[in-house]
């Protein structure tokens, strides 16, 4: 009995073993699977549409090699890691639909992105990004492109050929005016350029003739430009938090806006926290059909 438990322990004291229970309870899902010989295909997720590869809040600060082996992979999320570099690599994975880098610490994407032509959705929000790609424009089939919370200035010209691009997030960056490729992208239905430097809004916006959503809260907007008037087809345009005093004569023409809205989430108007000049806050705070009455009114006279 006492021979057992002898070399029991001092099974249990064996160098090699412990480094080997120690390494294990830091191995990564992947590692894992190869470590056991497993197929990295294994850790594949199959869904009614896509093949998905997922490796979210793993820590990683670099992306695992055997992942440009999986090419079938068409939903990848690799979001909430440390990540400051995205291979070039990734132009291997051709059947990508969906791309998801938010939350890392990238600060710039490769060009090799054009390769992926059947992407429609990307999400680089929260990284440091200081530019983006020209050749991003090759991806012809975008529809979603999120580059919110990062250092961004300006896009490339390039981007107007995103034809198919219907929803852009530009929050939370460093930008002075609208990048002139954003009134090119004739399909957007929504726009959001939100907590940035802009002091005006361009009177191309009205080329955007498709936009239902446009948000331009947290910026430092002087004058509310007549051409936004034009795009009728808007249902939610949130202006709160600028330095906008007047609102045009033509405000009724964006007969889509059901009401003054106050949730963030309501569609209709937001113009709160404005400095606007009376009798606009009175009239705000009787409805939006006071206001377009007024607003008529005094287009007549």
């Amino acid at each position: 009995m006492g021979a057992k438990q002898s070399r029991g322990h001092s099974k249990d004291k064996d160098p090699q073993r412990i480094w080997l229970l120690g390494r294990r309870q830091k191995l990564s899902p992947w590692d894992d699977a190869l470590l056991s010989g497993r197929d990295p295909r294994s850790l594949l997720k199959h869904g009614m549409h896509h093949i998905t590869f997922s490796l979210v809040t793993k820590g990683m600060t670099d992306v695992p090699d055997f992942l440009w082996g999986l090419p079938e992979v068409q939903k990848l999320n690799l979001s909430h890691n440390q990540l400051r570099i995205l291979p070039p690599e990734v132009g291997k994975l051709t059947r990508i639909v969906v791309l998801n880098l938010s939350g890392n610490r990238l600060k710039r994407l490769p060009g090799e992105l054009s390769l992926l032509k059947s992407m429609k959705v990307l999400f680089v929000n929260m990284n440091c990004l200081t530019e983006v790609p020209p050749e991003l424009s090759s991806c012809k089939h975008l529809e979603v492109l999120s580059l919110s919370h990062n250092c961004l200035a300006q896009l490339p010209a390039s981007l107007a050929d995103l034809s198919s691009l219907r929803k852009l997030n530009l929050s939370n960056n460093a930008f002075a005016h609208l990048p002139m490729c954003v009134f090119s992208l004739k399909q957007l239905d929504f726009l959001h350029v939100g907590s940035n430097r802009l002091e005006n809004i361009a009177e191309s916006i009205q080329c955007l003739a498709s936009l239902q959503i446009f948000i331009a809260e947290s910026n430092n907007i002087h004058s509310f430009p007549r051409s936004l008037c034009l795009v009728t087809s808007l249902e939610l345009l949130n202006l709160n938090d600028n330095d906008i005093q007047t609102l045009p004569e033509e405000l009724y023409l964006l007969g889509r806006l059901a009401r003054i809205a106050w949730n963030p989430m309501d569609k209709g108007l937001h113009i709160s926290h404005n400095p606007l000049s009376k009798p606009l806050p009175e009239l705000i705070e009787g409805g939006l059909e006071m206001l377009f009455s007024y607003l008529k009114d005094k287009n007549r006279n």
